[in-house]
């Protein structure tokens, strides 16, 4: 049943934990998302960026190529990442490693929830999460690897 590519569903999280930002104001989410469309724009990625600062979206970019369905991609994503505060790359994981699909392990509609890597948790040391980050028009885990590259280089 895998699909990810021999990633676990530990490796991710520790993977996005080691991304936590030491703060995360509305502008920092802004310039995140300024930070994340200039890498791609030098990728010539076809793909739309998400910024949210809490549950209200902070910024958002759609690049030459990308294709509406994939708003609808990020929204499913979202939902993911409010709910259980987790990548969702992790999530999916976690259930291919219960050799389920996320959809059935937790009874959720696919039409409304999206356990496709593209989905991460931005969290802050001693509050938690306090935001999320999303990116979809790639295959999911060059999404995910997109994100990750964007927080790693983000100052």
């Amino acid at each position: 049943m895998t699909t990810t590519g021999g990633r676990s569903s530990k490796q991710v999280s520790e993977e996005v934990l080691g991304l936590a930002l030491e703060r995360f104001t509305i502008e920092d989410a802004v310039r995140l998302g300024v930070h994340a469309l200039a890498l791609a724009q030098a990728e010539k990625l076809a793909i739309i960026i998400e910024v949210h600062h809490g549950s209200r979206v902070a910024f958002k970019a759609a690049l030459p190529g990308s294709v509406p369905d994939s708003d609808q991609w990020i929204a499913r994503k979202a939902r993911v990442v409010q709910r259980w505060q987790k990548s969702t790359l992790e999530m999916r994981l976690a259930a291919e490693e219960k050799d389920t699909t996320f959809n059935e392990f937790w009874l959720v509609p696919e039409s409304e929830f999206g356990a496709h890597g593209g989905g991460i948790p931005i969290y802050t040391p001693g509050v938690g999460m306090v935001g999320g980050f999303f990116a979809s028009g790639l295959p999911q885990l060059d999404d995910h690897d997109f994100l990750v590259r964007a927080l790693r280089s983000f100052s």
